[in-house]
């Protein structure tokens, strides 16, 4: 019951952050013309912040959440140490995932022209960005609702 209680007030502090977390989506995308989504979901699959079009965030949140148990696991199997990113090609583009600090995620979708060193460069920063805005977001219970 206790841990039920902490989760879903983690789950309050994390969506103060949801603004600026879009606020970083956005410029995101404004940097990369290639993006066609861009979502921030904690590392259980809750939505923090979407810009994603006409995908369904909460079905990507969900998926991302399970190939991110997968990647985790990969990487610890192999020794290769805790997870950073994911990159998944399919017939019209990409689909990366990088790690936004120990609680979050940013999930990208983007084009089969996009330049992917631009993409992993800018997904990184980004990644880097939305872990201090989520972060900061749990450590300021103060701002819960």
């Amino acid at each position: 019951m206790r841990r039920a209680l902490r989760q879903r007030a983690e789950r309050r502090q994390l969506m103060t952050a949801e603004p600026y977390v879009l606020g970083e989506l956005r410029r995101l995308r404004a940097r990369v013309p290639q993006l066609t989504g861009a979502l921030a979901a904690s590392v259980d699959g809750l939505v923090l912040a979407q810009d994603t079009g006409d995908v369904e965030p909460e079905g990507v949140a969900a998926l991302t959440a399970a190939a991110l148990g997968v990647a985790v696991r990969l990487t610890d199997a192999t020794g290769r140490g805790g997870f950073r990113e994911l990159l998944v090609r399919g017939e019209h583009g990409y689909v990366a995932t990088y790690a936004a600090g120990g609680t979050a995620v940013l999930t990208l979708l983007a084009e089969p022209r996009v330049n992917v060193g631009r993409l992993h460069l800018e997904g990184r920063r980004s990644g880097a960005r939305i872990a201090e805005l989520v972060d900061g977001a749990l450590e300021r219970p103060d701002l819960a609702p």
